[in-house]
């Protein structure tokens, strides 16, 4: 399952395992949000409401697509977060894990605050 990430400056696709969350927001998709930044991470809200998963992590991977279900948003960490210890990427709770950005996350540096973000089936 592929999913495509547009914002003004570029977008980016991701590949998809198949989980109760990704079942979720792909019901939903396409979704318009707002994009907001904490450090290395892109985040932005979707309608979507699902519990945390067994097996949800808070230290991921650059590039990783990661549900936050205590904020209800899609997270896209490409680098450290304020919390993040020795460059890890750390998000501010643990999350449900989803799959991966296809290609380098570093795209997502051109995401601003506030910039429309759209994620459609891709």
């Amino acid at each position: 399952m592929r999913i495509r990430i547009l914002w003004p400056a570029g977008q980016v696709t991701a590949t998809l395992t198949a989980t109760p969350t990704t079942e979720a927001l792909l019901a939903e998709l396409p979704i318009s949000s707002s994009a907001s930044t904490w450090g290395e991470e892109v985040h932005f809200g979707t309608p979507v409401s699902v519990p945390r998963e067994d097996g949800a992590r808070q230290v991921v991977e650059p590039g990783t697509v990661a549900f936050w279900t205590d904020g209800e948003s899609l997270a896209l960490p490409y680098g450290p977060t304020p919390i993040s210890r020795a460059g890890e990427c750390r998000p501010a709770s643990p999350c449900n894990v989803l799959g991966a950005l296809d290609g380098d996350a570093a795209v997502l540096r051109t995401v601003r605050p506030g910039d429309p973000i759209r994620v459609e089936r891709a």
